[in-house]
C-alpha cells in the first residue's frame, strides 16, 4: 500500500487492516504499539526511522517495561505490518534486540466445589456461556461469537471458526447443555423474527461473505446464539446490525459470581478454559486430545497445566497405581516404617 501524503498514517493502518478483514481487537491492539511506537522515539514519523528504532523499542519493553515474551511478540507484529505492509519497508527478518524472559505463569485453576459455586452465582445466558468455556474449554471472544450453524447437536460437537490464529477446530458440545441451548435459541428466534419485522436482522459476516451471499446475514443459521441486548452501527459497513453480547458485559457478570461466591481466587473468564483443560488431564486424557480441544499450535502451550497437576510432568497416571488399588495382595504392601 504506498502512502498517500494527504492520509493519515493511522488512518492508512486501519483501511489495510480493515480491507485484509483483521478483527476489530487486532486493528485496536496494532494502533496501540504503533502509537507506543511514534511517542518512544519522541514523535519521530516511521517512515524516517527504521530496524535500529525498532529494536531499541523492542529492548525497551523488555528492559524497562518488563513486559511478557508474547506481549514483546505482539508488539514486534504490529511494526512488521507498518513497514511491511503500510510503508511498504523491508526491515529484514531477523531483529537483535533483548529478548523478555518473563516466565509465564502457572495458570489459575478452580476445583469442582468452587466451579459449582461460580455456576451457581450466574443466571440466564451468563451462565449458559459460563457453562460452555468450561464444559467446551472455549475463549471468551470464541463463546460470545458462537452462531447457530457452529452448533452441531446430532455430533454433540461445536465448530469454532475462525479462532485464535484464524484457526477453525472442532470441540466437545456437553449432553447437558442440548435442553439449555436450544431453549436459548427460541429464544434469539424471537429476537431475530422481530428484528426482521422492523426492516433489520443482519449481523456482520466474516470475509466478506456478504458481498459474496447478499442474503446470508439476515439468515437464520447465520445469528450470534449469544445476541446483544441492542442494535448498534457496525464500524465497517456503517449500517445498523445487532452485535453479539459484549465481551466485557460477560466479564463483569463473571467477577460478581466470584464475589457473591466468596472465592479469594483470581478468577477470570479464562480460568474456565484452564480448569476445562487440567481437569481433562485430571481424567486421564491423553495431552494432544486436549491440545486439539484447545487448538493450540504448540504442544508446549498445552504442557503448562501438567504443572498444576500432582502428578509427574506429562500428567500420566503410574499403572503401579491401578495395581496398588484394585490388584496388589494386602500382606504386599508396606504397613508401617520403622
Amino acid at each position: 500500500m504506498k502512502q498517500t501524503k494527504n492520509v493519515k498514517l493511522l488512518t492508512q493502518v486501519r483501511t489495510l487492516l480493515r480491507s485484509n478483514y483483521y478483527s476489530l481487537k487486532t486493528e485496536k491492539t496494532y494502533i496501540f504499539w504503533i502509537k507506543r511506537y511514534i511517542y518512544f522515539h519522541k514523535k519521530r514519523h516511521p517512515k524516517d526511522m527504521g530496524r535500529t528504532e525498532v529494536e531499541a523499542f523492542l529492548t525497551h519493553l523488555a528492559v524497562n517495561r518488563n513486559v511478557a515474551s508474547a506481549t514483546q511478540a505482539q508488539a514486534l507484529n504490529a511494526l512488521v505490518f507498518l513497514y511491511r505492509r503500510v510503508l511498504e519497508i523491508d526491515l529484514g527478518t531477523i531483529f537483535q534486540y533483548n529478548r523478555s524472559r518473563r516466565p509465564k505463569k502457572i495458570p489459575i485453576v478452580m476445583n469442582a466445589r468452587e466451579i459449582s459455586a461460580l455456576l451457581g452465582e450466574l443466571t440466564g445466558v451468563y451462565w449458559l456461556a459460563a457453562c460452555l468455556m468450561y464444559g467446551s474449554g472455549l475463549r471468551l471472544i470464541e463463546c460470545m461469537r458462537l452462531r447457530v450453524l457452529n452448533l452441531d447437536f446430532e455430533h454433540h460437537a461445536l465448530h469454532v471458526i475462525d479462532g485464535k490464529g484464524n484457526k477453525d477446530r472442532i470441540v466437545t458440545l456437553p449432553d447437558v447443555l442440548h435442553e439449555p441451548l436450544q431453549q436459548q435459541l427460541i429464544r434469539v428466534r424471537k429476537i431475530h423474527n422481530q428484528d426482521l419485522r422492523e426492516g433489520f436482522g443482519k449481523v456482520s459476516l466474516p470475509h466478506a461473505l456478504d458481498r459474496k451471499y447478499p442474503n446470508a446475514a439476515q439468515s437464520w443459521p447465520w445469528q450470534y446464539v449469544f445476541p446483544a441486548s441492542k442494535r448498534a452501527i457496525d464500524p465497517y459497513s456503517g449500517l445498523t446490525k445487532r452485535h453479539h453480547l459484549h465481551e466485557t458485559a460477560m466479564q463483569k457478570q463473571i467477577r460478581y459470581a466470584v464475589r457473591r461466591a466468596g472465592l479469594e481466587k483470581p478468577i477470570s473468564c479464562h480460568t474456565l478454559r484452564h480448569s476445562f483443560a487440567t481437569h481433562l488431564l485430571e481424567r486421564g486424557a491423553d495431552i494432544r486430545t486436549v491440545q486439539e480441544q484447545l487448538g493450540h499450535a504448540d504442544l508446549r502451550t498445552t504442557q503448562i497445566y501438567t504443572h498444576v497437576l500432582n502428578r509427574g510432568g506429562n500428567a500420566v497416571i503410574s499403572p503401579l497405581s491401578t495395581i496398588w488399588q484394585s490388584g496388589m495382595n494386602n500382606t504386599t504392601k508396606p504397613h508401617a516404617f520403622a
